[in-house]
């Protein structure tokens, strides 16, 4: 961040159509498939001079996973996997964010996925802090993360003949995040 960029505290939402929320997934144990989630909301608080203050919230729902194949998409939203009719959403609640140096933060909290929860934490980076065209004040946020898909009750698997799996347990979770600067209120007069 420049010395003239805007200070990041404050609230901020995740804009949907800029935000890109994702995993990637080993397939027969020799390529990589991608997917995310079309519906996406979250909210961020940052309080950079008290860093115990700041939290992330983020809500994806379940049945608007798309890995560009409808087949598999159906398959993901069944019971085998995020059993959406049950558990249509995916949340996110930080309990605590640490900036552990410039520009990149450690933000820990609890995971729900088929109403397993799992306290997990995340390594994101800011990449950038910028009005767009339209005046709007944006950060940028990245990150991943590896985790174990059965830790959330997605059992599912299939067999190869070679004795591998046709899906890896291990599961990278992917963040490309687009925030946008919630406007302060008007002063009371």
């Amino acid at each position: 961040m420049t010395d003239t960029a805007p200070t990041l505290s404050g609230d901020w939402d995740l804009d949907p159509q800029h935000t890109r929320i994702g995993f990637s997934a080993r397939h027969a144990m020799i390529t990589t498939v991608r997917g995310s989630f079309n519906d996406v909301e979250g909210h961020v608080h940052a309080d950079l001079e008290d860093m115990a203050n700041s939290y992330v919230e983020v809500v994806l729902k379940a049945a608007s996973v798309d890995t560009r194949t409808a087949q598999r998409d159906e398959h993901l939203r069944s019971a085998d996997f995020f059993d959406v009719e049950n558990h249509p959403e995916i949340t996110f609640l930080s309990s605590r964010v640490e900036e552990v140096e410039d520009n990149a933060f450690l933000v820990t909290g609890d995971l729900t996925i088929r109403d397993v929860t799992q306290t997990l934490s995340f390594p994101i980076a800011l990449t950038g802090v910028e009005k767009d065209a339209f005046g709007v004040l944006r950060a940028g946020f990245e990150g991943s993360r590896k985790v174990n898909r059965r830790d959330f009750g997605l059992e599912w698997n299939m067999p190869l003949d070679s004795g591998g799996v046709l899906v890896s347990e291990r599961i990278t979770l992917e963040f490309e995040i687009s925030a946008t600067r919630r406007e302060d209120p008007p002063a009371a007069t």
